[in-house]
């Protein structure tokens, strides 16, 4: 039976969007979710803080440790990690979900923009994953889970976004490294992307809005594939680029439906992806 009772759970970026549909998710289930965000005081652009967000995942039945931490920094990373050991005394799973983006040409991305997407979406998931190796490797069933696209060579998407793909796909360079460093350690490092935009802070405000949201799908697809994959055994799915949307076919989840922002809308094909994917439903 799947379950991610009393599992420990470090998500990064976790006060908003995909990071905080997962925590829920998992705290439905009984898990203990570690929450990591920067926003300490309410943003006029971004919902909630890292303690709103502990409130709404602490009622939805899980222990929650709300940590305001900058993943850019060590010092404050490895601060979260031995908050975490010194609440509940180990780490299970750790969610690599924090993300910086910018859909600039070459030429307008500035170099300020540049570093913070190469220290969030790099720096930050080599860094994080780094300090919670050691913990993971004491753990009932650990996983590594990143929110990055599989890697293709396919030039569409570096001609438009070059600094923001590179970013991405450093993301995703580290699944395919650590599934296979950390493989006799029996931890499973995966990928999850979804298939379609997901109607998150970031889609509104860099993506076109309500238009696009409109378009979408809600953060809860990418919550319910993430719980597939993590109740998975650790030495056996390890290394894979999965789709939100295939996940939950392949378990036995036909109405996808559910999940647009707006019913029988079409939706927006996210980056990275050149086709809607098997429909293993038909």
């Amino acid at each position: 039976m799947r379950s991610l009772k009393g599992k420990t759970i470090f998500i990064t970026g976790s006060s908003r969007g995909i990071g905080k549909a997962i925590a829920m998710k998992a705290a439905a289930d009984g898990a203990n979710i570690v929450v990591i965000g920067k926003t300490k005081e309410p943003h006029p652009k971004l919902p909630g803080t890292v303690y709103t967000a502990a409130e709404e995942i602490k009622h939805a039945g899980g222990e929650v440790l709300p940590i305001i931490a900058d993943v850019r920094f060590e010092d404050q990373v490895q601060n979260a990690v031995d908050k975490t050991i010194d609440v509940f005394g180990g780490i299970d799973i750790l969610v690599n979900n924090a993300s910086a983006i910018s859909l600039t040409s070459t030429i307008a991305t500035s170099m300020k923009r540049f570093d913070l997407m190469f220290s969030v979406n790099v720096r930050a998931t080599f860094m994080t994953s780094k300090l919670c190796i050691p913990h993971l490797k004491k753990g009932s069933n650990p996983h590594i889970l990143m929110l990055s696209p599989p890697l293709s060579l396919e030039p569409q998407w570096f001609k438009n976004n070059l600094a923001y793909t590179m970013s991405k796909y450093g993301m995703s360079m580290s699944v395919l490294g650590l599934a296979e460093e950390l493989k006799d350690d029996g931890i499973a490092v995966n990928s999850l992307w979804p298939r379609t935009a997901i109607d998150t802070a970031a889609v509104r405000n860099l993506l076109g809005g309500k238009a696009t949201a409109k378009r979408s799908r809600k953060p809860e697809i990418v919550a319910d594939a993430a719980y597939y994959i993590l109740t998975e055994s650790s030495r056996e799915v390890t290394g894979n680029f999965f789709i939100d949307d295939e996940v939950l076919m392949k378990n036995g989840i036909c109405n996808l439906e559910q999940y647009s922002v707006t019913p029988n809308s079409k939706l927006m094909r996210d980056f990275f992806l050149l086709s809607d994917g098997e429909n293993y439903c038909e």
